[in-house]
C-alpha cells in the first residue's frame, strides 16, 4: 500500500521478442503475412493478452519496440496502450551500458531497476542472466522476480502460474 492506503500492484516489465513473439517452430497459419513484421506479429498468441491482463500487475513495455509495441503488439493481444519504459540516452549511459555488458548483465537491467524505484517488479525477458539476478538483488530495495522465458516457446502456462503466485503478501518468490 502507498501512503494514502491504496494498493500498489507490482510492475511487470514485458519484453516482446521471445516472450510474446516466440521464435520456435513455424509461424501460426492464422494470418498470411505480407512482410517480415507481419510474419513476426503472426506468431503472437492473442490468448496471452487475456492472461497478462488477468494478472495483478501494472504492465509496462520493456522492449526496443518502444511505442510500436502499443501500435502493433497490444492490439493483437487485446491490451490497451501500456506505459513504455524509456531507455536512457547519453554518453554517461553508454559507459554504464558497456560496463554492464562486459559484466554479463543485460543492458536493460539498470534502467528497469531505476524505473521500478524500489517498487516490487517482475521482468519477463529471454535474455536474463545470473549476473542480472545478482545485480538486481544488490541494487533493488524491493521484491523482484526475473523470469527468463525460452524464446522458442514464449510465455508458457508455467510462467503464468509463477507470475500469478508472486509476490504473495509482498514476499518475493521465485
Amino acid at each position: 500500500m502507498d501512503a494514502a492506503g491504496a494498493v500498489v500492484r507490482p510492475l511487470l516489465f514485458l519484453d516482446v521478442d521471445g516472450p510474446l513473439i516466440p521464435f520456435g517452430g513455424p509461424a501460426p497459419s492464422r494470418a498470411l503475412p505480407t512482410d517480415a513484421a507481419d510474419s513476426l506479429l503472426s506468431r503472437i498468441d492473442p490468448t496471452v493478452g487475456r492472461r497478462l491482463a488477468a494478472l495483478e500487475y501494472e504492465l509496462v513495455w520493456a522492449t526496443t519496440w518502444g511505442e510500436d509495441a502499443n501500435e502493433l503488439v497490444a492490439p493483437r493481444l487485446g491490451l490497451p496502450a501500456l506505459p513504455v519504459l524509456a531507455w536512457p540516452e547519453g554518453e554517461g549511459d553508454a559507459e554504464a551500458e558497456e560496463r554492464d555488458i562486459r559484466a554479463g548483465r543485460h543492458w536493460k537491467t539498470r534502467p528497469i531497476v531505476s524505473s521500478a524505484a524500489g517498487r516490487a517488479f517482475a521482468w519477463v525477458d529471454d535474455e536474463i542472466t545470473r549476473a542480472d539476478r545478482v545485480w538486481v538483488a544488490a541494487h533493488h530495495g524491493g521484491a523482484a522476480l526475473l523470469l527468463r522465458v525460452d524464446p522458442r516457446t514464449g510465455l508458457t502456462g508455467e510462467d503464468f502460474d509463477l507470475l500469478a503466485s508472486w509476490p504473495i503478501d509482498g514476499q518475493a518468490r521465485g
